[in-house]
């Protein structure tokens, strides 16, 4: 995951500015509600984890618990919708994004931030001196609930494992929920990105944002 003020930089660029409503997918502690609003949009936050929603309403009030594949919102009831590190944690990915895609308004987008699928996951092993291995686990596209280089007690093994999305499985589940990709980047200075945002749009007929 990504550290915090870099994590910070990434959003502010990434995140268009605005006026209306703004969801954050799995906000857990809320700690990117704060940004949403300082872009000038009136935050809600949903995550299915009660214990971070704890810490979330102490930042915002307007906090859900509910699920990010069965989202307890209407259809088309916010203007942006946003969602960063969740695609590893979720068990479908590709139904988080329709959600996220079914309760946009038609002119609204989709922004995504975190792992980048090809080099970072239960596949990659980072070294010492900074290379990554790349394993054959890549195609396996499952929650993967250990790997022999996870260190003993670390925090995989404590919050039950990561799930692998290929890129084409990534890809794919804005495309089959009806979104536009508008733009992608591959944050930081490293010479292998270990990130990647997406900003999609719902209506695919209107001009490209940026």
């Amino acid at each position: 995951m990504a550290e915090g003020p870099h994590r910070d930089a990434v959003l502010r660029e990434t995140l268009p500015r605005g006026s209306g409503t703004c969801l954050d997918i799995g906000c857990g502690t809320g700690r990117n509600l704060a940004i949403i609003e300082e872009l000038g949009w009136t935050a809600t936050g949903v995550d299915i984890s009660e214990d971070q929603l704890r810490l979330a309403r102490q930042r915002c009030p307007r906090v859900h618990q509910g699920d990010a594949e069965d989202l307890p919102f209407d259809s088309e009831s916010f203007d942006l919708v946003m969602s960063a590190w969740t695609s590893t944690d979720v068990d479908d990915f590709s139904r988080m994004v329709r959600e996220a895609a079914r309760v946009l308004r038609p002119t609204g987008r989709f922004m995504f931030y975190g792992v980048h699928p090809c080099f970072n996951g239960p596949h990659v092993h980072s070294l010492p001196a900074g290379e990554l291995v790349v394993h054959t686990t890549y195609r396996e596209a499952r929650r993967h609930e250990s790997a022999p280089w996870w260190g003993e007690g670390g925090i995989r093994y404590k919050v039950g494992g990561m799930r692998q999305v290929p890129l084409a499985e990534f890809l794919n589940a804005f495309v089959d929920a009806g979104l536009r990709i508008d733009r992608v980047t591959e944050p930081g200075e490293k010479d292998v990105p270990v990130s990647i945002t997406i900003l999609a749009s719902k209506d695919r007929s209107l001009p490209s944002p940026l």
